[in-house]
């Protein structure tokens, strides 16, 4: 034996921290502010059998026998306990410290090296020196042999030698045996406070685990350097003094790169529960969607010791501002799926509300197809091309439409880069997340947000394990199949097709459809599944009111009752299954027909309710008595738009130059004029104008809401437009929408463009230009350029300033244009009524604002003589323009 270095005896107290085998332990001292000093301390004049170690290279070892039998009995009797132990003698070249070690049991000291020797778990070391302590060994081992205790039992029913398989070839493999059961276990190793090493007892499989839904602070590389993170000594040690070498119970549950992925089951608990409880830990998004139970624990412990700023959260601020604006809780009426991640909900005080889902990603398109190409978003309709789209939307329509729902707001996504407010909510139906629903079926995936990032959904780890669950089970969005988009033939705007289509579509009578759009009271936009393919519905045999709508931030007052009409007609149809009959096609390609509704005709519904007037078409249908029927009755009753109704006779008296009224008996008198309702959107000067037919502001909001979601499902891509001089583009105007536009001049970053729905102009960055897709292209311009007949204005700015201001109040409500009475090259000049009735261009004559001039087409001539008359009003009393006499005499 090597010599040794015999000195003062030295002695102490300390907390067995581990058992390295069955004659050596290392204790620890108390800590001081710091880890605690540690001493390893060799049991002197005994042997145990030596365990195996990790193999290095090719070389291997094994066990010798009895080895971990030994060290297991010496562990499970003195760690994390607390021991008395005397340093005999040190061994000077290896530093190796020998001594004795008394365990109190039932309060009595006991010498470990005597206790480990009688149990038959070491053997006396040969050549000791004498003395009674040894003389006391040399018998205990006696007594074992003679009643064959441990290793000395030659009858143990075990195997002496462990199986050791150091490291898994194959860890999916394991965890895919294993997963969801506990499996027992022995701590052999810390590596920071959420890795550990472990042995499973019964197999003696050597895995790394880590803890399920947590991470703490460890070691990290700055540029060469390792360095420890704040706390993670303190991590650390936490675990080492609760674990290391205890008996645990590992439920498994995922595994990452060759880690196992777990849960430690303590005695005392989930040992990760208490890191995230005491601020050394915290929780850790792709790991918590593993976890079998107790999420809201996990996040609720995390959430005081941030709200409690303990250790790692020590400086932590909310990046959530707190929600005041809005109810926390409310319930309502399910009236629309917006898409399938937004409702739009009727409250109990008769508002809309529409809220989106907390923490969820709807499906989106594939940047690239399976040939690498880009798709053109011109030929995307995102609610049936984005895969899965339409089906998350189907199975929240059936399940939801007209049916209440519970909300709890979670936070508010304020208003950002064009994109308005939203309001993000945890949605509860029958106790049902529908976010998770939808996400279990693959019908959308959680959102991944910033660690950092607290607005989020409260049952995000739910969202993360029904996505884990879809993934596994191959649905939907997570399916190895390949998508197939649905092919949806699409009749609108295009009259032609619908002609052609017309014949099918009367030989079938009436068909299911499903109400996708409600335009107006009377104009719905429907999807036909039987036929696969969508079409624009006038109802037959009523027209009712416009409805308001929004341009470019500005609201645009409707009809009177037009708004009710058209919520009337929302809150009926809207997304509901309905029977269909068609009649007919407009010029427009939109068809004329009968739309039921629980077996009740809307057109009948809305003159009930006084939404509606009888058409001029009505007399044609079989059901007409029944039209005139229920409009009489809302007369009678003074419903809505006939809450002024008076019984009238019919008689008209005319007479001519009373006012400035004309009447349309008047304006035929030669030429066959008729006119059609419009809105006056652009006064460019005293006599010219942009208009929009009133009959087309269904048509147009429909278009725009198409629009909008097309470019928001599919925004465009920086640099794949390239802008050129009269090409058609979508433009973003100030209010953060996307409008379809011409480029009239190009000027560096700059592009100024004309808005062909509106007709104004503007000059835009050129980021703010894209290519408009195909479908918006063909379609006419909502507005249209004229100019008043007969009249120009004079050669003076202050009253042609006061004729644009006269011109201007005149148009502000909607108008009557007449159809074109000539043209020139490249304007149609009209006769322009205000909404009273009265010749807005006869009157800014007679009113001295403009002047007349002549026409020699002979059919006008009735119009040129009154305007004279209207002239020489103004011109004998000096009126405007005339004030200082007939200048054109000048």
């Amino acid at each position: 034996m090597a010599a040794v270095s015999q000195g003062v005896v030295s002695s102490g107290l300390g907390i067995v921290k581990q058992v390295l085998s069955g004659d050596c332990i290392v204790i620890r001292g108390q800590a001081k502010g710091g880890p605690p000093p540690e001493r390893v301390i060799a049991l002197s004049n005994i042997v145990a059998p030596r365990l195996a170690r990790k193999p290095q290279g090719q070389e291997k070892s094994k066990d010798e026998p009895f080895a971990w039998q030994s060290r297991e009995y010496l562990r499970k009797l003195l760690v994390g306990k607390e021991v008395k132990f005397a340093i005999e003698y040190k061994v000077p070249a290896s530093g190796r410290e020998y001594g004795t070690v008394w365990l109190k049991i039932d309060g009595e000291p006991v010498n470990v090296n005597n206790k480990v020797v009688m149990e038959g778990w070491a053997e006396v070391r040969s050549g000791g020196k004498s003395s009674e302590e040894y003389t006391q060994l040399q018998e205990s081992e006696t007594v074992a042999k003679a009643n064959k205790r441990g290793k000395w039992n030659s009858d143990l029913d075990i195997n002496p030698i462990r199986d050791i398989t150091w490291s898994l070839d194959n860890v999916q493999e394991f965890v895919d045996k294993n997963l969801g059961k506990e499996i027992e276990a022995v701590v052999e190793h810390i590596r920071d406070g959420s890795t550990i090493r472990v042995f499973f007892i019964q197999s003696f499989i050597q895995a790394t685990v880590m803890f399920t839904g947590i991470k703490s602070p460890a070691m990290k590389r700055e540029g060469t350097v390792e360095v420890l993170e704040p706390f993670a000594d303190q991590a650390k040690f936490f675990i080492e003094s609760r674990l290391l070498q205890r008996d645990v119970k590992i439920s498994i549950e995922g595994v990452t790169a060759q880690n196992v992925i777990g849960s430690i089951i303590h005695p005392a608990g989930n040992i990760a529960l208490l890191l995230v409880k005491e601020g050394l830990a915290k929780c850790v998004d792709w790991s918590m969607r593993l976890l079998l139970k107790d999420k809201d624990k996990f996040r609720q412990a995390e959430k005081e010791a941030k709200d409690g700023h303990i250790r790692i959260w020590k400086d932590y601020q909310p990046s959530a501002s707190a929600v005041t604006s809005h109810q926390k809780e409310f319930s309502g009426k399910v009236m629309e799926v917006v898409t399938v991640e937004s409702l739009v909900l009727k409250l109990a005080n008769g508002k809309y509300q529409k809220v989106s889902f907390s923490s969820f990603r709807p499906p989106r398109l594939d940047k690239e197809d399976s040939e690498g190409q880009v798709p053109q978003s011109s030929k995307i309709r995102p609610l049936y091309d984005v895969p899965y789209l339409f089906e998350g939307r189907e199975f929240l329509r059936k399940r939801l439409i007209g049916k209440r729902v519970d909300v709890t707001l979670d936070y508010v996504k304020p208003a950002n880069e064009g994109f308005p407010e939203r309001i993000c909510c945890t949605v509860m139906k029958d106790g049902i997340n529908l976010a998770e629903a939808l996400i279990s079926k693959g019908f959308g995936k959680a959102l991944r947000h910033r660690q950092d990032d607290d607005q989020r959904s409260p049952f995000y780890d739910d969202l993360l394990s029904a996505e884990l669950r879809a993934e596994k089970n191959k649905k939907g969005l997570f399916s190895k199949k390949e998508y197939i988009p649905m092919k949806i033939a699409e009749f609108t705007g295009e009259p032609a097709k619908s002609k052609h289509f017309l014949p099918f579509l009367k030989r079938a009578g009436r068909t299911t459809a499903l109400v996708e759009f409600v335009a107006s009271g009377s104009r719905v936009k429907l999807y036909l599944p039987k036929d696969t393919c969508l079409i624009n519905l006038i109802l037959a045999g009523v027209t009712c009111p416009r409805a308001s709508q929004t341009v470019k931030g500005q609201c645009t007052p409707g009809e009177v009752f037009g708004d009710e009409a058209l919520v009337f007609t929302k809150e009926l149809v809207l997304q509901k299954e309905v029977e269909v009959e068609v009649d007919s096609v407009d010029r427009g390609g939109n068809f004329v027909g009968w739309l039921y509704v629980d077996g009740k005709n809307l057109s009948q519904l809305l003159l009930e309710e006084g939404f509606g007037r009888i058409h001029s078409s009505a007399e044609r249908f079989n059901d007409s008595c029944k039209l005139f029927e229920a409009e009489q009755g809302a007369k009678d009753r003074r419903k809505h738009i006939w809450e002024d109704y008076k019984e009238t006779i019919n008689e008209e008296v005319l007479e001519e130059g009373k006012g400035n009224s004309v009447t349309k008996e008047e304006a035929n008198n030669e030429k066959q004029i008729s006119y059609e309702k419009v809105l006056i959107v652009g006064v460019l000067d005293p006599v010219t104008i942009w208009s929009q037919l009133v009959d087309r502001a269904d048509e147009l909001q429909e278009m725009m809401a198409e629009l909008q979601m097309e470019m928001s499902m599919n925004p465009p891509t920086a640099g794949t437009f390239n802008p050129r001089r009269s090409a058609k583009c979508a433009a973003k105007y100030t209010d953060g929408k996307w409008y379809r536009a011409v480029i009239e001049r190009l000027t560096g970053s700059e592009v100024t463009v004309h808005y062909i729905d509106y007709g104004n102009d503007e000059t835009v960055l050129i980021n703010h230009i894209a290519t408009l897709p195909q479908r918006f292209q063909d379609l006419a311009p909502f507005a249209k350029l004229s100019k008043l007949a007969l009249v120009s204005f004079a050669n003076d700015d202050d009253w042609n300033r006061e004729a644009l201001g006269e011109m201007q109040k005149l148009t502000e409500n909607i108008c009557q244009i007449s159809t074109v009475l000539y043209k020139d090259q490249d304007h149609d000049f009209v006769i322009l009524l205000d909404s009273e009735g009265t010749d807005i261009g006869k009157k800014l004559v007679q009113d001295g604002l403009l002047q007349v001039i002549t026409c020699r087409d002979k059919s006008i001539q009735h119009f040129v003589s009154t305007y004279i008359k209207a002239q020489d009003i103004a011109r004998k009393g000096r009126i405007g323009i005339w004030c200082y006499g007939d200048f054109r005499e000048d």
